[in-house]
């Protein structure tokens, strides 16, 4: 057993747990370790995006996720150039391709000013092709505000911080048990024993087990929601100048099928949102029992598929049929064939999922005495990385120190 008692232990090591200790040793004079259960930082959510600077407009005025993703992004861009990461704020485009979408691309424009974005304008039909000249609309909105990075740079980055503040990093040390010794907490791996007074989850894929496992009912489930992307191949990259974003269904969090050129060159076509059949289940055959299992006794998962059904349908159908994903992009695109794009990555979004069948769309963090377990992180949490972990870290100071 380690010997030493560890003020705090955090519980992943993805972009969101290394901004909260980068973000608490230059707070708090305090000892500090990481436990990430992979044998490298951000292998999940983290290094499996497209790697977007989300501008902050299409959130909830005043919600978490808006004023987060509009601090977070402008102090990331600020550390990216103090770190020297490679990064590009070259902006998006959001079309309406459909009569139906142009107010709800007004209402974008509305919340993007209320968010502090005041720099974004309305275009129209005729003048997308001065941004995008291959895309084709009714109208769109210019978010010059947005960026690409590489977001795994990023946390290598933190992890070089986190090092220097003297905080402890443990790689292929997956937490398998929580136990009380008196006023403290004792976490056991599969290598070893941590003794420590106060915990922070920031376990992403796997935050609600990680609660249970501590004692805490998270009041959600995580439904693993696989993103699979296309590729343009090479010599038709020059089709997409930059981002090209569709208008999203307000009643999902997912953003829909978009166009994103990555800070390698490279243009991803994507993501879909299709149910996994395993939390880390970036294939389709991917499988694991448990995960299954889990996800089909929760009753709110079944409360969402009756609901949702015909979209559940639909995003399975384009998983499986290259066409029917090729027809999507096409909305935005028209000139696209199936012959420039070629199937590419995918990643795994841990979409938290209330009893009553509720798709939680901001950040949900629970206070508990000595522990604090961050539940609910989605996209923009990369984004928003520097500023979610100042206030995880104000929390953790006021309730473990003061």
């Amino acid at each position: 057993m380690k010997s030493s008692l560890i003020d705090i232990v955090i519980i992943g090591g993805g972009i969101v747990g290394m901004a909260t200790a980068r973000a608490l040793l230059m707070r708090q004079r305090c000892s500090l370790v990481i436990l990430e259960k992979e044998d490298a930082l951000a292998k999940h959510q983290t290094g499996n995006n497209s790697g977007v600077i989300h501008s902050g407009l299409y959130y909830k005025p005043g919600s978490l996720k808006a004023r987060n993703c509009v601090t977070g992004r402008a102090a990331l861009y600020d550390y990216c150039e103090q770190k020297g990461i490679p990064y590009e704020r070259c902006g998006k485009l959001v079309i309406a391709t459909r009569r139906s979408e142009l107010h709800a691309l007004k209402e974008l424009e509305r919340r993007g000013k209320e968010n502090g974005l005041h720099n974004i304008t309305l275009v129209s039909g005729e003048e997308i092709s001065t941004f995008e000249p291959h895309a084709e609309g009714l109208a769109g909105l210019h978010v010059p505000d947005t960026g690409i990075v590489d977001y795994s740079r990023v946390v290598e980055a933190m992890a070089e911080d986190v090092d220097h503040l003297e905080g402890g990093i443990r790689r292929g040390e997956p937490v398998t048990r929580f136990q009380r010794d008196g006023s403290h907490i004792v976490l056991e791996t599969t290598e070893t024993q941590y003794k420590c007074r106060n915990i922070i989850n920031c376990a992403g894929l796997h935050s609600d087990r990680v609660a249970r496992l501590c004692g805490v009912d998270p009041g959600l489930h995580i439904i693993p929601f696989r993103g699979e992307y296309y590729e343009l191949v090479p010599e038709k990259r020059h089709m997409i100048r930059n981002l090209i974003y569709p208008v999203p269904d307000p009643r999902f969090p997912f953003l829909g099928v978009h166009f994103t050129r990555m800070i390698d060159g490279g243009v991803e076509a994507g993501p879909n949102a299709v149910l996994a059949f395993k939390r880390e289940g970036y294939r389709r055959s991917d499988f694991s029992l448990r995960d299954t299992r889990e996800c089909l006794l929760f009753g709110g998962f079944w409360k969402m598929a009756i609901r949702y059904w015909k979209m559940g349908l639909m995003e399975q159908w384009r998983s499986c049929v290259k066409s029917a994903f090729v027809r999507s992009l096409q909305r935005l695109v028209p000139s696209l064939t199936s012959d420039d794009v070629t199937r590419a990555g995918a990643g795994v979004r841990a979409q938290a999922l209330e009893p009553n069948g509720h798709l939680v769309d901001d950040f949900r963090i629970v206070q508990n005495p000595k522990q604090i377990h961050v539940l609910n992180a989605p996209s923009p949490a990369a984004t928003a990385c520097l500023s979610i972990g100042g206030t995880i870290s104000r929390i953790a100071v006021e309730r473990f120190f003061e």
